[in-house]
């Protein structure tokens, strides 16, 4: 049964459009995991506009869910992981002046940093994911880097611009995950996930959980955070 991953960023970014101590992405968290989460996902950036060090500290101390910790692989946040301890880190290139993610690590050009990060997390009993762009030549050299899983970034399936496109995304996507699974890997996948767009995806049983924010934290100014976490652990499971 494929799980849920949410990402509580934005709330944060509520919070720190100005500069207050509300809304608390911490007792959103807890609210996500009592409304069916199997993990929460947070992003510590090195320009923190969102999450803050304490929020990540103190989110290592109030779940019980799976934590994992998207992060660059900075000197500075490398050590904020190693003190910290998230049950899981995913490793992710990291632009100042993205509005977000633009798109997955390319692992062959930073495979020695890589292993040197994984190294130091496996000191510390921290897992690894690389979050990468479904492309074998990246999964082949991700499962050579010594990691057990990965996260298929769906950025381009999910901003599509017709059907042929979509369709020719999602095969690549399927394609990927089918060959990440068989070289051994663990496979999830994100990166604007919605609730028009996810529902297809399940159809790929390779992947083993979605991690999934932005399109959840804008539906709870709707409806709630609960009901919208709950609505979309109904699409991935």
């Amino acid at each position: 049964m494929p799980e849920l991953g949410v990402n509580i960023d934005h709330v944060a970014t509520i919070r720190e459009a100005r500069k207050i101590d509300y809304p608390n992405p911490v007792e959103a968290a807890l609210l996500c995991q009592r409304s069916g989460a199997d993990s929460i996902v947070c992003h510590l950036r090195e320009d923190r506009r969102h999450i803050q060090d304490r929020d990540l500290r103190e989110l290592k101390k109030a779940i019980k869910v799976k934590l994992n910790l998207e992060m660059a692989m900075s000197e500075e946040i490398v050590n904020i992981a190693l003190r910290v301890k998230p049950d899981q880190i995913t490793l992710v290139p990291e632009k100042r002046r993205e509005l977000t993610t633009e798109g997955g690590l390319d692992v062959l050009a930073r495979a020695k940093r890589i292993k040197s990060v994984l190294k130091k997390m496996k000191k510390r009993n921290i897992k690894v994911s690389l979050f990468i762009d479904p492309d074998k030549r990246q999964i082949k050299a991700a499962m050579e880097s010594g990691v057990g899983m990965i996260e298929l970034h769906t950025g381009c399936y999910a901003n599509a611009r017709n059907k042929k496109e979509k369709k020719r995304e999602f095969e690549l996507l399927r394609a990927s995950a089918e060959f990440a699974k068989r070289i051994g890997l663990s496979v999830f996948a994100g990166h604007g996930l919605n609730y028009k767009n996810t529902a297809p995806l399940r159809k790929i049983k390779e992947i083993e959980e979605y991690n999934i924010g932005h399109s959840i934290i804008a539906r709870s100014v709707f409806v709630g955070l609960g009901k919208a976490v709950k609505e979309m652990k109904a699409l991935v499971t």
